[in-house]
């Protein structure tokens, strides 16, 4: 169970009696209390990743496994018939095609069996393919990020191209946005500075220097080697690692939470600090928001793209579900449907009319 001084709330400012909170101080307990929403959503986020991850495993996991069984005993079928003499040209090279396509998926689940069995069959090497495949997709990212990916393996498949571009593309659209905030403050910082701006520069001194004097006695405080008792060396070793972390990302509630579990400052001294510095710590603390921020988006970035979301839509516990469900009836629907296709396989006659239907198909949707 998190102590209470985890939260961010534990350092707000409290109103004196009977008389209301300044406006410097609602603006920094406000603060305070975004940083603990977000650390809070982030938390839930974590909590029902885990949670989907295991009950999407359960659900689809057997499917998958049944559906596998079925297309690699399609595969055997089509290969018996391609060795005999009951197929017309026509029908087998149908059935080169399905063959291939139900082996490819096969052996890229590492299946090494049907791999052989696709490259006996296809007139080019799945690893041909793939190459093909994994150098258009390179091509494609080159046009439009206007220049080749980053550390790029040649060994790359073209799902791992597909998801290195991703990253590279939302990467692009991060800095081409850090790019135009800086020409923004540019372009402000090229103006004769008015009272406001003047404010605001002050502010932001201030804040780096609360934070680095607020850093500076934590580490003078808490150097390790200062402590002669083996355990206390321990724990002042951990909170300094704890608050380099802290200061690398300026966060300063986390400093500010390890100054209170190291008993380095009264609890009660926030309350007395004047609206100058509060504006000052509130500075940081908005900054801390915007990063929370950016994790919060990250992260659910990474979820859509795990559980395969449709775009625009937020993994939440009711989309996470209804995706499920979704994925659970499309696995059910591949199962019966290959299950008719080998009752097809089976049987000659069936077999040559579920091949020239297959072949009018591939000619509408090459």
């Amino acid at each position: 169970m998190p102590r209470s001084s985890d939260n961010a709330a534990a350092l707000q400012v409290l109103p004196p009696s009977a008389q209301p909170l300044s406006p410097a101080a609602r603006a920094y307990n406000l603060q305070l209390a975004r940083i603990d929403k977000l650390k809070s959503q982030l938390a839930e986020l974590e909590a029902l990743a885990q949670r989907h991850r295991a009950e999407r495993h359960a659900a689809l996991e057997p499917l998958r496994r049944q559906l596998a069984r079925e297309r690699h005993r399609l595969v055997l079928a089509l290969d018996g018939h391609l060795q005999g003499k009951l197929l017309s040209r026509v029908q087998a090279d149908t059935a080169r095609t399905v063959l291939c396509r139900l082996a490819r998926t096969l052996a890229e689940a590492g299946d090494d069996a049907m791999r052989d069995l696709h490259d006996r069959h296809s007139p080019r090497t799945l690893a041909q393919s793939q190459q093909a495949e994994a150098d258009a997709l390179r091509e494609k990212w080159t046009a439009v990020l206007g220049e080749p990916l980053e550390d790029d393996d040649p060994s790359w498949s073209a799902e791992q191209l597909l998801r290195a571009g991703m990253a590279r593309w939302r990467r692009a659209q991060e800095e081409a946005q850090e790019r135009r905030r800086e020409a923004a403050q540019a372009r402000r910082a090229r103006k004769k500075p008015g009272a406001a701006q003047l404010q605001d520069q002050a502010e932001r001194h201030d804040a780096d220097t609360l934070l680095r004097r607020l850093f500076r006695q934590l580490a003078s405080a808490l150097h390790p080697d200062r402590e002669s008792d083996p355990q206390a060396r321990l724990r002042k070793t951990a909170l300094m690692s704890e608050a380099n972390a802290a200061y690398e990302k300026r966060d300063l509630v986390a400093l500010l939470q390890i100054q209170a579990r190291a008993e380095l400052a009264d609890p009660q001294a926030v309350h007395a600090l004047s609206d100058e510095r509060l504006a000052s710590l509130t500075r940081l603390l908005k900054a801390q928001v915007a990063d929370l921020e950016r994790e919060r988006a990250a992260r659910q970035n990474a979820l859509a793209d795990e559980f395969e979301l449709p775009d625009g839509m937020s993994p939440n516990a009711n989309s996470l579900l209804q995706v499920r469900i979704d994925q659970t009836r499309a696995l059910d629907a591949a199962v019966a449907r290959l299950a008719d296709d080998l009752a097809q396989a089976a049987d000659p006659a069936r077999l040559k009319r579920w091949l020239n239907a297959l072949r009018d198909q591939f000619r509408a949707n090459p």
